[in-house]
């Protein structure tokens, strides 16, 4: 979740779950509306908000590597050749 504050209550900030975010509209305030179709005007710009998520959803990815002990290491992939594999080939066209 992130911490926002809505408009004019300064004082009082409030998580919003970043999964229920929709949109997040400028109309000169900033509009956020959720997946319940409810909207919350806070005193963040788009771009606060949107920097907010992007750093809620590094620091939970970040902190699932951490967890499983490093950053993912996937081996490179290789062609698979297999001598059952039908080729395909080109074939001029006969004259009839």
């Amino acid at each position: 979740m992130i911490t926002l504050n809505r408009l004019g209550h300064h004082d009082e900030p409030f998580q919003l779950n970043i999964d229920m975010i929709v949109t997040v509209e400028s109309t000169p305030d900033t509009v956020i509306t959720l997946a319940t179709g409810a909207k919350v005007v806070v005193a963040e710009t788009p771009a606060e908000v949107a920097a907010a998520v992007y750093a809620y959803r590094a620091a939970v990815l970040s902190d699932a590597l951490r967890r499983r002990g490093g950053p993912l290491h996937t081996p490179p992939l290789t062609p698979v050749h297999r001598s059952d594999t039908p080729r395909l080939t080109a074939v001029e066209d006969q004259p009839s």
